[in-house]
């Protein structure tokens, strides 16, 4: 399948693009934040000898997390997210319409491999930012299991900030240390890229367009393509996310296995766990990915930065 693209002598305007995939970051990862939480937590998560968990559920690990850390314990982990999601949103959102742009042929057809080379590159672009994101965003996310798992051994765990997190790796290993598992980060944004930005395209071609002339999907069809797409990237590329949640995870709890690598960690896991463990936080992780897509989509869409920046939208 191809889509119409405008044709490539038109000016592509950057910098309203980046603005855009910003602000859609920030509201995106607001609103569904503490079910990310709930998510990488249960990824973490591993059955023990007589076959126990701490969670026995996705609405287990919300009720549990809220009665021992409250309303602010569901946003562990925020304040570096929302801090670093503007640059991540807005490079893999732009990216997008940048490669797009120019893998448009003179015709102005883009094909659906070119659509995914398109998204297989933006997801490549942001791994720069995601990678320290989702590393100091686990542990803080994860901070609650492992004193509550440490606890029931009779032992504490020292709390901590991001920042001083950042410090330490900073200090320990270098730029380096921030960097802990990105080859998985890439394996899971790249191939999520390939999969959702081609399939957004095709379904936000269909349903009403804006009255302005422009040809662009109406707002709502925006979030909905955004919702849909997102959610079957996200259970497409699970597995690849719960190998990288557990390579991420500094804090380990006594008794339960350390990862050398991708493979190491899926041998692992398959071995100790069985192949469902892969579809881990599955369920969550598309009622997550869903909205927060939704939302960034419909936003970066509507076309803030074009309207403050007294300029036209140029969406494809």
């Amino acid at each position: 399948m191809t889509t119409t693209a405008p044709p490539k002598t038109k000016e592509f305007a950057l910098l309203p693009k980046i603005i855009n995939g910003g602000i859609a970051g920030i509201i995106g990862v607001s609103c569904v934040f503490p079910l990310d939480l709930v998510k990488t937590r249960l990824q973490n998560q591993q059955v023990g000898p007589n076959g126990e968990k701490m969670y026995k559920s996705m609405f287990d690990c919300f009720k549990k997390t809220y009665r021992a850390e409250g309303y602010f314990g569901m946003y562990r982990g925020s304040a570096v997210n929302i801090l670093l999601i503007t640059p991540e949103k807005a490079i893999k959102l732009a990216a997008n319409d940048f490669f797009r742009h120019h893998l448009t042929t003179k015709e102005g057809q883009l094909p659906v491999t070119r659509q995914m080379a398109a998204g297989g590159l933006a997801g490549l672009c942001q791994i720069v930012i995601t990678t320290p994101m989702e590393l100091l965003k686990i542990q803080m996310q994860d901070a609650g299991r492992v004193a509550a798992q440490a606890k029931l051994a009779g032992k504490t765990v020292p709390k901590t900030s991001a920042t001083q997190l950042a410090l330490t790796l900073f200090r320990e290993k270098g730029i380096l240390g921030l960097y802990k598992g990105i080859g998985a980060t890439m394996c899971r944004d790249v191939s999520f890229s390939i999969v959702y930005f081609p399939l957004f395209a095709t379904l936000n071609q269909f349903g009403p367009r804006k009255n302005d002339g422009s040809g662009e999907a109406a707002f709502f069809v925006s979030f909905a393509s955004g919702c849909a797409a997102g959610s079957f990237a996200a259970l497409a590329v699970n597995p690849m996310d719960v190998v990288k949640t557990r390579l991420q995870a500094i804090t380990a709890v006594e008794g339960q296995p350390t990862y050398s690598g991708i493979w190491d960690c899926v041998y692992k896991t398959l071995r100790h766990e069985g192949p469902t463990a892969f579809f881990k936080g599955g369920l969550c992780r598309m009622i997550v990915i869903a909205p927060l897509f939704g939302i960034a989509q419909m936003v970066y869409f509507l076309g803030v930065a074009e309207t403050l920046l007294g300029q036209k939208g140029d969406k494809k």
